[in-house]
């Protein structure tokens, strides 16, 4: 494959998509990738045996199905397909798509309202902000943004986040009472949808022909707080020609606070203190070196200190000033400040209309409106004056001046690494307020024709959509304000207010006044779009028929234009910020693009060979950015028997970068990292690491301790960026055996198992910031030493992280599915439903700029960064029909994970290893210790009364029914648990539901 100066030895997948009669003889394509021209070169369709019609959950019938365009039973595809019908939608107990999305076995570890980061860690590489309150879907573990969402076969906008511009769909875009069911094509889909379906596609299928009125709603809540309540009411024709729909829902999800669960009240889970907190005190800290008397300092204010401290030079932090030297006792407690549930609140409006101008032609427009108000919340700003903080911010180089009111010291205090901290109490909580709203638009015209005595089928498709989000932040300062609060008085004249930064919180009230707040404090304003603009055409149908069926052909066009734009608040943009700074981000680009398809049959009805064929799948792209290339696919499958189905495919894909990673301006992103040369004496270092950290300036007594557990990492985009390339494997097999069927108490039963390879190479990220110092002092690395500069006395001064074509990902594991199904029985009928994925292996590989290989990380049954890969994932769905009522039982299980027990605080009486939080510790080195995040096991009961004699339910369901806890993570971030694989502490979450229809 060759995109310009790209070049891979590869080629990527196809997927089509199935048609189904929708009246008249006009048929209906779900799948719609291409425009610009209509090409015509092959799909395929070969005729399935019907099977008895099966009921939602099962569907074993013919039907439209994502990865291809032949309307076919999903088990008998070339690739394996995962259909979620409206009644697992609606009786999942959760009220948007990423929640149902993200507990299927084949989810990894995606964005979802539990996470509460925006504006304690900073913005990631990949330039896409934080967004609260958004929800995304994360297939294999390889990234939400390697996983392309279709709403109706049609590209769905990538979110905004207020704070960046994310390469990744925000799923709470999409209401879920619009829904009817989504598909999850488990495969490579480049051949087909062009970039960003490596690790496969979702497809949201929108619900039609609405007859009457329908309403619906739920409402439930966690113990001590969290409710959630979501309504929804639709309304329908349908007339001779003409039908038509509107949808209008309203859902809410409240805040649930980490104080309110033991296990995320500290900084580490399992204590009962703030010893792992931050160095940022309401009290303050002060680390310096008396220029009088070469003195070292590092001490706290002690607790009741009111007006200006005192310092005694002859005895600092001594019984005759108001300092105590420091301890790690005086770290802040900043977990209760958080939030374990983002509240959010969404109101959608979405309406559709179809029109049969023919009996052959159709035109159909669709629109959405939604909005989305969220919040989250963090600790105080942390304020600090000196270079130690060595983040690049203008507060490193701030001074208290010798002439200002409120410095105690009798010189200036600052320059030359000093490191003061300050957390303002008095400022109150950092609030991060985002409004997002989507608008959408679809349009286009079906038909139907005829060519050499066979219909053809044929779509014509434009879609326009923005999403734009606006961010408020409260409890912001601007640091040139503060600079100039901190010199000489007479340089701080009105609206001026000079500040006393060393004050602390004196009798409780704080020492930081209203107008001192008034001058230093800002009320930060961001904002974000996305745009994107996609003009498709395609063209269906069979072209011959053959011995063994008819050969048949899909192909089309697209061209599609995206742009999108991050604006940070001016004082940000400018610097000048004592938080996260960040630079605008604009951009854009265009691609044009053809498609085609083919599927032959070759054999059927024969001895050995009841079904033979094949499949491939081509696509030709140009991208603005980086220039041409194409993918392909190949697929198979046999049935050598009725019952047994064989399947393959070999797929090339590409990832193309997106906007926040090409254009992404430079940010701050503060990692959570253990230095490998702090405290190098005690801490267990091997004479290697002592070395190299000695060679890089860090001095040779061990005098050097980090006192942040975050580091300030500099991150931003880079427009020499390539695209990444895949190569997909699957091999599966599908066995519905016809004497299960010959038996009373079964009506149908199927299993299929698929075994999938992905491999990716040229992956767009950051380097892994605990990796980079790992490797640089440990393994002597000397690509991610060249990222790091140190200060005079052994910090952190320099971190720079930019994104990259680093490496490579390679993973592969088993999927195993069971469908059964009852007959009606004297005690009623039964389904279940076992989904299963095996997670065999996942590598990554870092490499250098010259393509070698410098470090090799299995992370399968590993957690990191905030995202577990357990060997094995499974649900379990039973259900039971009787009469007018509907009982089922959902097991989830999250197999066990190992993950790193070792931050800042290694080597000291305090580390993690040391008071006992490491399941496998390591008393040697407190570097090499680990936690076992024993296996999750969440069962939800559901029961619901269908109303005799009327068109309506009362449903009422229990999920975590037992209120089982995630296990304790000592390297999350937040809340002492891993939010995107587990529920919430305390998540049992009780729920009532009731749906309603009548003309």
């Amino acid at each position: 494959m060759r995109i310009g100066t790209w070049q891979s030895p590869r080629p990527p997948t196809i997927l089509g998509h199935g048609r189904f009669p929708y009246g008249g003889r006009l048929r209906e394509t779900t799948g719609r990738p291409g425009f610009l021209l209509l090409c015509a070169l092959v799909a395929g369709w070969m005729a399935v045996p019907a099977v008895p019609a099966a009921d939602e959950g099962i569907r074993l019938e013919p039907v439209v199905v994502t990865g291809t365009r032949i309307r076919q039973d999903p088990l008998q595809g070339v690739s394996p397909v995962l259909t979620l019908t409206s009644e697992q939608l609606e009786g999942a107990g959760v009220s948007s798509v990423g929640d149902v999305l993200q507990r299927l076995p084949i989810s990894g570890s995606p964005l979802t309202t539990r996470f509460n980061s925006s504006g304690n860690l900073g913005f990631p590489a990949d330039g896409g902000g934080i967004s609260a309150g958004a929800s995304q879907v994360d297939l294999r573990h390889l990234g939400a943004k390697r996983v392309l969402v279709l709403v109706d076969g049609l590209r769905w906008v990538n979110g905004s986040s207020g704070s960046g511009v994310p390469g990744a769909t925000d799923l709470n875009t999409i209401p879920l009472s619009i829904v009817d069911r989504i598909e999850v094509f488990g495969d490579g889909a480049s051949a087909i949808y062009g970039s960003d379906g490596i690790a496969g596609v979702v497809n949201v299928i929108t619900r039609r022909n609405i007859d009457g009125v329908e309403m619906s709603g739920s409402a439930g809540s966690y113990p001590g707080g969290g409710a959630a309540r979501d309504l929804a009411a639709s309304f329908g024709g349908t007339g001779e020609r003409l039908s038509a729909a509107l949808s209008v829902s309203y859902e809410n999800q409240e805040e649930l606070g980490s104080a309110e669960r033991r296990q995320s009240r500290f900084p580490r889970p399992g204590t009962d203190h703030a010893r792992h907190g931050s160095t940022f005190t309401p009290q303050g800290r002060v680390v310096f070196t008396d220029p009088r008397t070469d003195a070292f300092i590092n001490c706290a204010l002690d607790e009741g200190v009111t007006g200006t401290p005192v310092y005694d030079p002859a005895d600092p932090c001594g019984d005759g000033d108001d300092y105590h030297p420091w301890t790690n006792a005086d770290r802040f407690n900043y977990a209760p400040w958080n939030l374990l549930l983002t509240p959010s609140e969404r109101v959608g409006l979405y309406g559709q209309a179809r029109y049969d101008l023919t009996d052959t032609l159709r035109l159909y427009a669709r629109a959405l409106y939604n909005t989305r108000k969220s919040r989250n919340r963090a600790a105080p700003e942390p304020l600090w004056i000196g270079e130690l903080g060595g983040t690049g911010n203008l507060m490193d180089r701030t001074a208290i001046d010798v002439a200002n009111p409120f410095n105690p010291f009798g010189f200036t205090i600052g320059p030359g690494g000093a490191f003061l901290t300050r957390r303002p109490l008095e400022s109150g909580a950092r609030l991060f307020e985002q409004e997002v709203d989507t608008r959408y638009v679809a349009a286009g015209l079906q038909g139907e024709f005829e060519l050499g005595g066979r219909a053809m089928f044929w779509d014509l498709n434009g879609v326009w959509a923005r999403n734009h989000a606006r961010q408020r932040k409260t409890g912001a300062h601007d640091a040139r304000k503060m600079r100039q609060a901190l010199g000489p008085a007479d340089d701080c004249t009105s609206p001026c207010v000079p500040l006393n930064f060393l004050g602390g919180q004196g009798d409780g009230g704080g020492t930081l006044t209203p107008d001192m707040l008034d001058w230093i404090g800002f009320e930060q304003r961001d904002s974000s779009e996305q745009r994107l603009v996609d003009i498709t055409a395609n063209v269906t149908g069979d072209l011959v028929e053959l011995p063994a069926g008819p050969l048949a052909f899909a192909a089309g066009a697209e061209h599609r234009a995206q742009d999108g734009a991050f604006r940070p608040d001016p004082v940000v943009a400018a610097g000048d910020t004592a938080g996260l700074p960040a630079q605008p981000t604009a951009g854009g680009f265009d691609v044009n693009a053809l498609y085609a398809e083919i599927d032959v049959p070759l054999a059927s009805g024969r001895s050995g060979a009841d079904l033979l064929a094949v499949s491939a799948a081509a696509r030709a792209f140009d991208y603005s950015t980086f220039g041409a290339g194409t993918t392909m696919r190949l697929g198979a499958r046999w049935r050598p028997v009725g019952d047994l189905l064989l399947r393959g495919t070999f797929a090339e894909g590409f990832r193309s970068p997106n906007i926040g990673e090409l254009f992404g301006g430079h940010t701050r992103f503060d990692a959570l990292l253990a230095d490998p040369c702090s405290d190098f004496r005690n801490s267990g270092a091997t004479p290697a690491t002592v070395e190299n950290c000695v060679a890089d300036g860090v001095p040779a007594d061990g005098s050097y301790r980090q006192s942040l557990g975050q580091v300030g990492t500099l991150t931003g985009g880079n427009p020499a960026l390539q695209p990444e390339t895949s190569d997909s494997f699957t091999l599966g097999a599908v066995y519905r055996p016809g004497w299960a069927r010959r038996l009373a108490w079964i009506d149908d039963l199927s299993l299929e198992l698929t075994y999938y390879d992905h491999r990716i190479d040229g992956t767009i990220a950051a380097f892994d910031a605990q990796t980079v110092l790992d490797g640089c002092y440990e393994a002597s690395v000397q690509l991610f030493c060249d990222f790091v500069d140190r200060g005079e006395r052994g910090g952190i001064a320099r971190f720079e992280n930019m994104l990259l074509n680093a490496g490579s990902i390679e993973t592969n594991g088993l999927d195993f599915n069971l469908a059964f199904r009852s007959p009606e029985l004297s005690f009623g009928r039964f389904r279940i439903l076992w989904h299963n994925t095996y997670l065999g292996t996942f590598t990554e590989v870092l490499r250098d700029s010259h393509g070698r290989e410098i470090e090799r990380r299995s992370l399968a049954g590993r957690a990191e960064n905030d995202r577990a890969k357990p060997r094995w994932k499974s649900t379990l769905a039973v259900d039971w029909f009787l009469g007018n009522w509907d009982l089922s039982w959902r097991s989830r299980y999250i197999d066990s994970t190992m993950e790193r027990c070792s931050n800042f605080l290694d080597g000291s009486p305090d580390s993690l290893t040391n008071l006992g939080l490491c399941s496998h510790p390591d008393f040697d080195n407190d570097r090499l210790s680990e936690n076992r995040l024993g296996g999750t096991l969440y069962n939800d009961v559901r029961a619901t009364w269908h109303l005799p004699g009327l068109r309506g339910s009362l449903g009422f369901g229990v999920n975590n029914l037992f209120d089982r806890d995630p296990p304790a993570s000592q390297s999350a971030t937040l809340n002492g648990y891993v939010a995107s694989t587990y529920d919430i502490p305390g998540g049992r979450f009780v729920y009532v539901r009731f749906a309603y229809e009548f003309d």
